[in-house]
């Protein structure tokens, strides 16, 4: 599946979804029901997403933080805590740091750890997202003033193509610079120097095997784009090679690293349900559908995502809107362009309806489907799409794909736990059986080498301690 082609898509998706019931963040399954220990700032919550809920693991990561900040006497006050996200990843706002369970779950040591707070810090410390904004903006300024000059509009595009290349580039160097300052950073704390480089090749580990994941070369993630922001990473290790700090020696800490995410939750919170293979479950909305078997499924911020790899898609999300009367009226009176072949149905027990998107400049040759379930107080909706050959085959595999939607009773939802990292001895194990207890459907042994940055499965067995994902 190429990525680029997922994002044509989901574009395609994102017009349909306009005229479906609409949702927000804060309404979605998948983004928290209830939540949990409110651990941040109300308006920083609401642009990071929720801190984790673990104290101990909390107070280790800000620990690492204030020890880089203090052995580089960097300015200002800082917080540092962990994300309640299952992806990789790792950021910054003025005066917090923070890393993903996800980022946590691919690390190997406090040295990595430290190493990715160090680039973020790296940012803060100059300031970088301010100097993208003002440059933004003097692009911006410069693509308006040559179109008014010339009256072209063309002009002012392409002055703003042209600074839009510039910011990317700039934004790139931005990158390699927070890498540098990070090192610097974390030698003076006492950690290892090749931790930095160590934490590169996680991140590009953890993105070589998401594109195998999803059917792509496994190096696209290394190919330069003049698109990105971010340079790539056989860039930024030949930036960090000639430096002397890369090989400084120092602390790793990984005994203690290894205890602090030792039981880490490794999935989505169960405020915004669990993917299983190709299957979704929220325990807090009581509800779960599958979706066709050879579709990778994603749960977004926004809604649950599955995507087939020719192309067709399928989107859910639920909302709290109200829809008076029936379904399938409010589908005719409500829906512009009014789908055709509108029909109301029974969906698990539950009053639903189901209409055709009718063919036009925003959907071309694709065939598209609205469903609409009431799922107690909430309306839960399906956008479908399929614009491949087979697309008639496809559509129709979605919509019974969106038929398997089902309330979950009371016991289901409360046997739903999620996926937990542990700390576990090789010893008296064949990698093949630790890889067979990871609970996924594919690619397990490929998943266990990246948990654990082994190379090859003997690597697995020649360490006292490795880590393991289990239900």
């Amino acid at each position: 599946m190429n990525f680029r082609r997922i994002v044509a898509s989901v574009t395609l998706l994102a017009a349909l979804a306009a005229c479906a019931p609409q949702v927000t963040p804060s309404q979605s399954n998948a983004a928290s029901a209830a939540r949990g220990p409110q651990t941040l700032p109300s308006d920083i919550e609401r642009l990071v997403g929720p801190a984790y809920d673990s104290p101990a693991l909390q107070a280790y990561v800000d620990r690492v933080g204030q020890k880089v900040v203090a052995a580089a006497a960097l300015p200002g006050t800082f917080r540092f805590a962990v994300l309640d996200q299952p992806l990789a990843n790792a950021h910054a706002v003025p005066g917090y740091v923070f890393v993903t369970r996800g980022l946590l779950a691919i690390l190997e040591d406090e040295a990595e750890l430290a190493a990715a707070i160090g680039h973020e810090l790296g940012h803060l410390v100059q300031r970088h997202a301010a100097q993208r904004a003002r440059v933004r903006k003097d692009m911006l300024d410069a693509a308006v003033a040559a179109a008014t000059t010339s009256g072209s509009v063309t002009v002012g595009r392409s002055v703003a193509t042209a600074g839009l290349l510039a910011l990317r580039r700039y934004s790139r160097d931005q990158e390699l610079e927070a890498d540098k300052l990070a090192l610097g950073y974390i030698t003076k704390a006492g950690y290892r120097g090749s931790a930095m480089e160590a934490l590169i090749h996680r991140l590009r580990s953890q993105s070589q095997l998401e594109a195998k994941v999803m059917g792509e070369a496994p190096d696209v993630g290394d190919r330069p784009s003049a698109s990105s922001t971010h340079p790539a990473p056989i860039e930024r290790l030949e930036a960090l090679s000639g430096l002397p700090d890369n090989t400084a020696p120092g602390q790793s800490n990984q005994k203690e690293y290894f205890a602090a995410i030792d039981g880490m939750s490794v999935d989505d919170s169960p405020n915004e349900g669990f993917v299983r293979g190709s299957s979704f479950l929220h325990p807090t909305l009581r509800l779960a559908f599958t979706a066709p078997p050879d579709y990778f499924v994603f749960n977004e911020s926004d809604g649950v995502l599955a995507v087939g790899r020719d192309r067709s898609l399928m989107f859910f999300s639920c909302t709290t809107d109200q829809v008076p009367g029936r379904l399938d009226d409010w589908m005719r009176n409500k829906l512009k362009p009014t789908p055709t072949d509108i029909q109301a149905i029974e969906i698990g027990g539950a009053e639903a309806a189901i209409g055709a998107r009718p063919r036009g400049s925003d959907t071309g040759l694709a065939q598209a489907r609205y469903v609409i379930i009431r799922h107690g107080e909430r309306i839960c909706y399906f956008n479908l799409v399929s614009e491949g050959p087979g697309q008639d085959r496809e559509i129709g595999l979605l919509v019974n794909a969106a038929r398997s939607f089902r309330s979950l009773s009371v016991a289901e939802a409360a046997a739903l736990r999620p996926y937990r990292l542990r700390i576990v001895s090789p010893a008296g194990s064949t990698p093949s059986q630790l890889a067979a207890r990871m609970p996924y459907q594919s690619l397990r042994m490929d998943r266990l080498l990246v948990l654990n940055a082994a190379d090859t499965p003997a690597d697995l067995a020649r360490r006292a301690e490795i880590k393991i994902v289990e239900p």
